[in-house]
């Protein structure tokens, strides 16, 4: 989940975002790599792989034969990626690419994954061009991205709140920007980047959190839009923030929230 310039992480972020994240995006990764059907040998790129997440559970359906590879332009999000690949799998490599210069031949991969990435690379058509450029004819690819309607589900939506109160416009609009990659800009930029069979559907999951008054100012403190609260006011400022979102959270009496997600299909 990470490409730039629209979600870097930096300092202790990284090693946090390994711990806070991983609730959240559990079952959509199990849907995402549901999705390209992996076999065992398959050679699988998690395209703007972040700490791993996708790249972890390809190599465990990939085998002791695949090959698995992850691309991030976050150096330290790789460090992360690193340090938790189980040594059991399969050899995973991570390279620091973005996701528009690739370093890897033609026809490379016989999938390529994107948890949480798309939404972020600064010119989708060329990313997919670039990433059709290195999936093997007939090769699978999946991604997944926020749909739009998940800014309005309440989990999202208190933290939009907080960001907007605690760190003005700019952030507010950057992270409701997370959220504006539709159905229907996934698949036209794949058929304009010499992918078919492009597919959206949505996916709803209703995730129970762990306790809210550690989860909630954890999960926002390893997000791009609270560093921007912390260079703008300090520690203090993003401390109030994590307690104002952990008051509007807590008000609605439960910590299982539903999360959806566009899951993006394409053959090469």
């Amino acid at each position: 989940m990470a490409d730039e310039p629209g979600f870097q992480l930096k300092g202790t972020a990284p090693e946090r975002y390994e711990q806070y994240v991983a609730p959240i995006m559990a079952p959509f990764v199990t849907a995402l790599l549901d999705a390209v059907d992996l076999c065992p040998g398959a050679t699988v790129l998690d395209l703007a792989c972040g700490t791993g997440f996708a790249a972890r559970a390809a190599a465990a359906q990939a085998g002791p034969t695949g090959r698995v590879f992850g691309a991030d332009v976050n150096g330290e999000m790789l460090r992360i990626a690193t340090t938790h690949h189980p040594r059991h799998y399969p050899d995973i490599e991570f390279t620091t690419a973005s996701a528009d210069h690739l370093p890897y031949p033609d026809a490379s991969f016989d999938a390529v994954v994107c948890q949480q990435g798309a939404q972020f690379f600064p010119d989708l058509t060329a990313a997919l061009t670039e990433t059709a450029r290195v999936t093997r004819p007939h090769g699978r690819l999946a991604a997944t991205t926020w749909a739009p309607a998940a800014l309005t589900s309440p989990y999202f939506a208190a933290q939009h709140e907080v960001i907007r109160e605690y760190g003005g416009p700019e952030p507010a609009a950057s992270f409701a920007a997370a959220f504006a990659c539709t159905a229907d800009d996934l698949t036209a930029s794949l058929r304009s980047a010499g992918f078919h069979d492009a597919k959206a559907h949505e996916l709803t999951f209703d995730i129970a959190l762990p306790p809210l008054a550690d989860f909630a100012p954890g999960h926002l403190s390893v997000l791009p839009w609270a560093q921007q609260i912390l260079d703008k006011d300090g520690p203090e400022a993003l401390t109030a923030a994590g307690e104002a979102l952990t008051a509007r959270l807590t008000a609605e009496g439960t910590a299982t929230f539903s999360f959806t997600a566009t899951l993006t299909t394409a053959t090469r």
